[in-house]
């Protein structure tokens, strides 16, 4: 569904990520796992258009889209601080992306209103994003990415900004839609146990560089490098 091909990205000469190979099959959620600045959001950036590589490529659907922009991909993106428009009812934010593709005004409203109700939100639509609970605008920016109906679904650090109680019922009602829906995702986070719970396989990376795939026997039983024990808290 989505493969990256010997990706590289420097930032003023700094490698943010170096040669890094990935393929997800469709339906997968996969997690990129990593401290902070090894370059999980920057590869999850790449693969949604936001960033360009230096060099390696992209591919969705069997589809080169390494020179393409984010709106020619077919991606739905969810960024760690959600991006809504604060100016704009919920209903608007979620509808913003087909505007922005020429999807007609009844239509626009009826599959924003689908999408809505798909992720628990019947009853908020003329509200603003101030107006809701950050576990709703949560939604809000999940319902935006999957109103377009696309390929990949890419999730920074989405529950990142929830507090703890709020975060594992969401995390855990993320999981099931995806399941429901089939869709294929890369979900980044730093944080081990989210990873766990959540991926089919996970990605480990430190310094820019993919030290590990696999699923989570493979990476607990099976570590391929000495950081990736320790990140797993497995060194004694």
């Amino acid at each position: 569904m989505i493969e990256f091909l010997e990706v590289s990205k420097n930032f003023a000469g700094v490698p943010a990520v170096c040669n890094a190979s990935l393929t997800l099959a469709a339906g997968e959620l996969l997690a990129i796992l990593g401290p902070s600045g090894c370059g999980k959001t920057t590869l999850l950036r790449i693969a949604g258009g936001y960033e360009k590589c230096d060099s390696g490529s992209v591919r969705i659907q069997g589809r080169d889209v390494t020179q393409m922009s984010p709106e020619k991909r077919n991606v739905g993106m969810v960024f760690q601080n959600y991006a809504l428009f604060p100016h704009m009812s919920v209903l608007d934010n979620v509808e913003f992306g087909l505007r922005m593709r020429r999807v007609s005004k009844n239509e626009r409203r009826e599959r924003a209103a689908a999408v809505l109700s798909l992720v628990g939100l019947e009853g908020v639509e003329k509200r603003k994003p101030a107006e809701i609970s950050g576990g709703q605008q949560q939604r809000v920016a999940l319902a935006r990415a999957l109103v377009i109906e696309p390929a990949v679904l890419l999730l920074d650090e989405p529950l990142a900004n929830l507090d703890r109680n709020v975060r594992l019922r969401t995390r855990d009602e993320l999981r099931s839609l995806q399941q429901r829906l089939r869709i294929t995702t890369i979900f980044v986070t730093h944080d081990q146990e989210e990873a766990l719970a959540i991926a089919d396989r996970i990605a480990v990376m430190d310094r820019g560089r993919i030290e590990q795939v696999g699923g989570v026997l493979d990476l607990c039983l099976n570590p391929s490098s000495a950081f990736v024990t320790s990140f797993f808290g497995l060194l004694q």
